[in-house]
């Protein structure tokens, strides 16, 4: 064979390898390869940033038991282990995002920033004080942003950012659990009250994926609102009281209707953005319906029955949600649950990796409520069964 023929056969070859990778298995179409990830939210997201917000530390999750499970030691995450994001992270085959606080040149920050923080709020801090309200931290979603346009900064021209952002996933959210708890722990705030905060948080979640679209990012991931009715911290602070009435669930049903009314802005206000950046992929990741099936079938999931599934893991409250404020996870006098993979919740806040994982593989990896929901990246690598048998998803 010639020499020009046999480069020419190589070079066919290589083709045929590259595209046979880049289907991934999956019936010859390609599927996308991210490089990093960046995130935007709250202490459902954050993966060490409160560690370095105050000298003081970052509160309960920085001591014992907080990441026992997994990292066997506590990393600013507020769960037993790790969170939605880490196994997104895993699914996908990339480096786990910097937290923000943590870095400090652009080679911390090349492999993906986690810009969330636990406590924070979207609205910002002058939005609550007007209304007589305090926020639990001092960072909102324009702080996020603003860190994020400081990133692209460290990370070189123009050219090099969006190079940078468009190979990346972005995940903004969840965000407005806070706003919510903060307004629904106010003094003599009616539903009406609560209600009217919904589209300015939505609207702030807008502003964010606008900013990321603007920078050059082609995947945008927004998770929703969790169901707050089914939180063992409202569950046990409301508990009896008729106003917020039950559902079949058990959960707080005026809650659970705030969340669901969160929801439906989101979702219209990304079909909008959709509508006008058609070229990039914005995405609704259910984690409303993902957590509620833990709640509703639990068994079905792998998790505890028995009143497990509205009870936190972790703390010293006892009775039927075993949440006190004053003996909150890790404080002196609490315990921890035998085996926190029979739980939903961990501290009555936050959820436990069991938790995290099943919500990861249903919200985003494979879509919810018995698959007629896409998976939120179902154009990506990390869809296949091979890369969710890998975290968890598939047994």
């Amino acid at each position: 064979m010639a020499p020009l023929s046999r480069l020419l056969l190589a070079l066919a070859l290589l083709h045929a390898a590259a595209a046979a990778a880049s289907d991934g298995g999956d019936g010859g179409r390609r599927r996308a390869r991210y490089d990093r990830v960046f995130s935007f939210g709250d202490s459902l997201t954050d993966t060490g940033n409160s560690l370095h917000l105050s000298p003081a530390g970052g509160g309960p999750a920085s001591r014992p038991p907080y990441g026992e499970t997994f990292f066997r030691r506590p990393t600013g995450r507020a769960s037993d282990g790790r969170l939605v994001v880490d196994f997104i992270v895993e699914a996908l085959g990339v480096p786990h995002p910097t937290p923000y606080l943590a870095g400090k040149t652009a080679a911390d920050f090349r492999r993906g920033v986690n810009f969330a923080v636990g406590g924070a709020t979207a609205l910002d801090q002058r939005f609550f004080e007007s209304r007589g309200l305090s926020t639990f931290v001092p960072v909102s979603l324009d702080n996020q942003t603003s860190w994020f346009k400081n990133v692209l900064q460290l990370l070189g021209s123009a050219e090099e950012q969006r190079k940078i952002t468009s190979t990346s996933l972005f995940l903004v959210g969840e965000i407005g659990v806070n706003d919510y708890f903060v307004a629904a722990l106010g003094r003599n705030r009616t539903a009406g009250d609560v209600n009217s905060f919904v589209p300015r948080i939505v609207a702030a979640v807008r502003s964010v994926v606008t900013d990321v679209i603007a920078a050059g990012g082609r995947t945008v991931v927004v998770p929703g609102m969790i169901p707050l009715g089914c939180e063992p911290e409202l569950l046990a602070r409301y508990n009896g009281d008729a106003e917020y009435g039950r559902d079949s669930a058990g959960c707080l049903a005026r809650l659970n209707d705030l969340a669901e009314l969160h929801n439906r802005e989101l979702r219209r206000m990304l079909a909008s953005l959709r509508r006008a950046h058609p070229g990039t992929s914005i995405v609704y990741a259910d984690l409303y319906r993902a957590v509620t099936d833990l709640v509703v079938s639990p068994a079905k999931y792998g998790f505890g029955s028995g009143g497990r599934t509205l009870a936190a893991c972790c703390g010293g409250g006892g009775g039927a949600y075993n949440f006190d404020e004053d003996a909150f996870c890790g404080a002196p006098g609490t315990a921890t649950c035998a085996d926190p993979s029979e739980y939903v919740s961990w501290d009555g806040v936050h959820f436990t990796e069991a938790a995290n994982r099943r919500v990861a593989c249903a919200a985003v990896l494979e879509g919810s409520r018995g698959g007629d929901v896409p998976p939120a990246l179902s154009d990506s690598w990390a869809t296949t069964e091979a890369w969710r048998r890998s975290i968890g998803c598939v047994v």
